[in-house]
């Protein structure tokens, strides 16, 4: 077999290579093909004039209409990948629970929320609390309310006047995507936990590490470098859904710069909406850069790169050697 054949496939032979070498050429031709037409098309309908795409180049118009968009989308992002994370590993990890009380709660919470379109939570989030609260300040629980929003609502900027609950658009973005994208990186949590093998928790185990130890010290570290990819992935998501925040007013990037910009410059919708997904595509582009030289550091780390004894995981050490490899003193 050649070296590079993989355990997944053979390596191609050169008939396959040359067919795949032309149905490359070929798709190439049909992309170039059909970009150009487009091109063509476009500009027949005006749409390279220069008046419509000279918007992005004044100052005033990055200043005050797009910069503060993107500022917009990046504050929500931010704040809600932190808190998904945290949501995330607490909830993965009450999944993992060996008791019943807490792993149950923890599923019916995470597979509820992975269930409902994040639409749907932001619109709840930012109408719901308007509507039910004024019922809530007049029962035994009004204090409790006033208490609750007081404390932890004025961080979103959410108030409370008169017993009515309002949530800004910011609060409500926050928290749609808080709880969608916690609940699925709960169980990517989950899932990379369970991925370590077993040998590496009964390896724990067996020095008298008791189960905080063993998922504090053996599992999670192991277990981060085999979700970091999906973590990202997770991410990026999370950034993109941000444009959501567009349905309520949110002034967020998409809603600034493909929405106010056209409305205020000889709709220029194409140019607006071009130039919006290049930020977008260039923001997720560094942020998966960054998690990409994350994942090779963890990997090249101590810490987190799981070891190895004999030829397989958690394999027990070869006759007449000790764990650390070398042979005991007799």
């Amino acid at each position: 077999m050649s070296k590079e054949a993989n355990v997944l496939f053979d390596a191609p032979g050169p008939a396959a290579r040359r067919r795949n070498n032309i149905l490359t050429a070929a798709s190439a031709l049909l992309v170039i093909a059909v970009v150009t037409a487009a091109a063509l098309r476009l500009n027949d309908q005006g749409q390279f004039a220069w008046r419509l795409w000279k918007p992005f180049l004044d100052g005033n118009v990055w200043a005050n209409l797009i910069l503060p968009g993107l500022w917009n989308t990046l504050k929500a992002a931010a704040l809600a990948s932190v808190l998904a994370i945290l949501f995330g590993v607490v909830f993965g990890l009450a999944r993992l629970s060996d008791h019943a009380w807490i792993r149950v709660p923890a599923g019916a919470v995470v597979e509820f929320f992975r269930a409902i379109p994040l639409l749907i939570l932001i619109f709840l989030a930012f109408f719901v609390p308007n509507k039910i609260s004024p019922v809530i300040a007049e029962s035994p629980f009004g204090t409790f309310q006033r208490v609750l929003v007081d404390t932890f609502g004025g961080v979103f900027g959410v108030e409370i006047n008169a017993g009515v609950i309002t949530v800004p658009a910011f609060a409500a973005v926050v928290f749609g995507l808080v709880l969608y994208n916690g609940s699925v990186l709960a169980e990517v949590v989950r899932a990379g936990v369970n991925s370590i093998p077993r040998g590496q928790s009964e390896a724990a185990y067996s020095i008298g590490l008791r189960k905080n130890g063993v998922m504090r010290l053996v599992l999670l570290p192991q277990a981060i470098t085999v979700m970091m990819p999906a973590i990202v992935s997770q991410l990026v998501v999370l950034l993109k859904d941000t444009a959501l925040g567009f349905i309520i007013a949110y002034g967020e990037l998409l809603q600034a710069g493909f929405k106010q910009v056209p409305a205020n410059y000889e709709n220029n919708v194409i140019q607006a909406g071009i130039v919006v997904a290049v930020i977008y595509i260039a923001i997720n582009m560094a942020l998966s850069s960054v998690a990409n030289r994350l994942e090779s550091r963890s990997r090249r780390s101590r810490k987190t790169s799981a070891k190895t004894l004999g030829t397989g995981t958690g394999a027990p050490p070869a006759p007449g050697m000790s764990v650390a490899g070398q042979t005991p003193s007799t």
